[in-house]
């Protein structure tokens, strides 16, 4: 494009600028979206360097304006906006830490040498009403025992278990 050209360009967008930008609000629907587009559309006016003659100035520029305004919204659409970043950052992640892994593993280890310390019969209640989740009077008859005597090995387990937690709290 001529020099001549490339001005006359930039003088019919700057003469006509709020034309040009209410026909291309009512195209796009938005009106900061066209005023970007014009502006580009300027800067675009100043870089160009092609020779073909323009013989609609108006139409030209609109067209070069729309085609501007396709491609920001393109990158728009493709951009992640300021609040969906910061909603994603508030997100918790639930999936544990490394320091509450290691915290929970040890709890866990713990609670292991606690159960190793109950009686044999004890820890088996235990395990088949809480663990394996079974009825206490399934348990008795597995076990060759009244559903009393599994109640009182199911109340001694949780008390013993209770009074070495809570111990393990306060240190």
């Amino acid at each position: 494009m001529t020099e001549d050209a490339r001005q006359a360009l930039a003088d019919y967008l700057t003469r006509h600028y709020a034309q040009l930008k209410g026909r291309l609000t009512r195209f796009l629907g938005n009106g900061d979206l066209a005023g970007d587009a014009l502006q580009d559309t300027w800067v675009r006016l100043q870089a160009r360097e092609d020779a073909e003659p323009i013989a609609n100035p108006a139409a030209y520029l609109v067209r070069m304006a729309v085609n501007i305004a396709v491609d920001l919204q393109r990158r728009q659409s493709r951009a992640v906006s300021f609040d969906e970043i910061e909603a994603v950052l508030e997100m918790a992640d639930p999936a544990p830490g490394p320091a509450q892994t290691v915290q929970t593993q040890s709890e866990l280890e713990h609670v292991l040498k606690l159960l190793d310390r109950l009686p044999e019969r004890r820890r088996a209640v235990l395990l088949m009403v809480r663990v394996d989740g079974l009825p206490q009077k399934e348990v008795a008859a597995r076990l060759g025992v009244t559903k009393s005597v599994v109640e009182h090995e199911l109340r001694r387990a949780h008390d013993f278990l209770d009074l070495h937690l809570r111990d393990e709290e306060k240190k």
